[in-house]
């Protein structure tokens, strides 16, 4: 299983849609096997959300993201985990761990059942 995460100075980017690097991590079971960074130069959302599916993306986890982004990466079968602040690290790890959906993670005003009807 890969997970992404949209990265701006060591922190979760705050808006996926115009984030310009990503961090992937290959995990095997909830262990990390390797990991690389990548930098995202499509801005178009079908050729965004393509590139993300190329590359073998199955969960993305961001901060802000619109709903045509959203609903095409649902569309391709990536998990999107919305909403999300924090340092990467802390991030990763939460998610790890089971613990990603705690208030300390969900950005300011954000509510994970406010996204798009998804909880």
């Amino acid at each position: 299983m890969k997970i992404a995460v949209p990265v701006w100075e060591g922190k979760v980017s705050p808006v996926f849609d115009t984030a310009t690097r990503l961090l992937v991590v290959q995990m095997e079971g909830r262990r990390e096997k390797e990991r690389f960074t990548t930098p995202l130069h499509e801005e178009e959302p079908s050729r965004r959300c393509l590139y993300l599916k190329n590359i073998g993306v199955d969960t993305l986890i961001c901060g802000a993201i619109s709903r045509p982004f959203f609903e095409m990466l649902s569309a391709f079968g990536m998990e999107v985990i919305a909403w999300i602040t924090g340092p990467q690290e802390k991030v990763i790890d939460a998610w790890m761990n089971g613990c990603l959906l705690r208030e300390e993670f969900l950005m300011p005003g954000c509510s994970h059942d406010s996204l798009y009807g998804e909880g």
